[in-house]
């Protein structure tokens, strides 16, 4: 019988092993941080966008945060619930849902500047080798098999 190659199928062969391992151990980092926010990690990150952008389409969002509606959605719903942000249906397009961040949310921003230099600190990386992975992650997000 014909030995079948299965070298594909150990864990450490699997480049997506390693990532999700990484993900999943920086979001924990994250966690007394933004506990201090009363924010999870995808809230945080979609009110980077946020106090960045001011305004946005829904779709938009998240195409930026790589997140589906039926994930955004109740994220937005728990900001809209703080107070952080509001939702309207665009006058151009009634389908077309606009969110804006408030005043509340904008003062966040304050307290959440603390946070990435207190990430900064958690993280053994040279400076050129966080640039180094953070172009390499954003080449595997960009690059797909369709």
């Amino acid at each position: 019988m014909e030995e079948k190659n299965y070298e594909g199928l150990k864990l450490e062969n699997q480049l997506c092993f390693p990532l999700y391992a990484a993900s999943r151990e920086i979001i924990k980092r994250y966690r007394p941080f933004l506990d201090e926010l009363e924010l999870t990690y995808t809230q945080y990150i979609t009110m980077m966008v946020f106090w960045q952008e001011k305004t946005i389409n829904v779709k938009d969002l998240g195409r930026k945060l790589f997140l589906d509606s039926g994930t955004i959605t109740p994220v937005l719903k728990h900001l809209e619930a703080k107070n952080y942000i509001t939702r309207s249906r665009s006058h151009e397009d009634e389908r077309v849902v606009i969110a804006e961040i408030t005043s509340e949310g904008e003062a966040l921003k304050e307290k959440a500047a603390s946070v990435p230099p207190k990430i900064a600190c958690c993280i053994k990386l040279s400076p050129d080798e966080a640039i180094t992975l953070y172009s390499l992650l954003y080449k595997l997000l960009s690059d797909g098999c369709e």
